[in-house]
């Protein structure tokens, strides 16, 4: 018996897109409240969003914390400006940090300029948190104030914005 002819199935062509950044609006993603009424964010510009992959540019306001957790895919953060501690590790301006699928980093803590961030995940970007305890701690002995993450809609050149509906847990 012969194989079945398969040279009518189309092959499909692998997407070459284009993004600049400057065309992307930051979205914020994640709120504070410091002491004295100061509203403290994280924004990200989604420059590309799969279900294979996000690529974003993060901004973190001075002073925000986020909790110590891990990824179900890899995450690569590269540092453009500012600083950030991670687990009580200086990364300045210019520090790559690659996790694979599973490692634990933080908390993270944005410098007194706050920080600018690539990143990229290799699959799902959902943050797991691995001990609410110790952040919560981290913000009471900082006098912060999680507040509710900000609702969303992933932006509007996202060609499957549709598969996320609205963003609210992200972060």
């Amino acid at each position: 018996m012969n194989p079945p002819d398969d040279s009518t199935v189309p092959t499909p062509v692998p997407r070459l897109a284009f993004v600049h950044a400057d065309d992307v609006a930051f979205t914020e993603v994640v709120a504070q409240e410091h002491p004295g009424g100061r509203r403290v964010s994280a924004y990200n510009k989604f420059l590309e969003w799969t279900d294979r992959r996000l690529v974003n540019i993060t901004r973190y306001d001075p002073g925000l914390v986020l909790e110590r957790h891990a990824h179900a895919s890899d995450h690569v953060v590269f540092v453009l400006e500012g600083d950030l501690e991670i687990g009580g590790r200086p990364c300045p301006t210019g520090t790559l940090i690659v996790l694979e699928q599973g490692a634990v980093f933080g908390p993270l803590i944005a410098g007194a300029d706050g920080c600018t961030l690539f990143e990229h995940w290799a699959g799902d970007p959902m943050p797991v948190p691995v001990d609410p305890d110790l952040y919560h701690r981290t913000l009471d002995e900082r006098g912060i104030t999680r507040l509710p993450n900000p609702p969303f809609d992933p932006p509007a050149h996202l060609s499957n914005r549709e598969r996320f509906g609205r963003g609210d847990r992200f972060s």
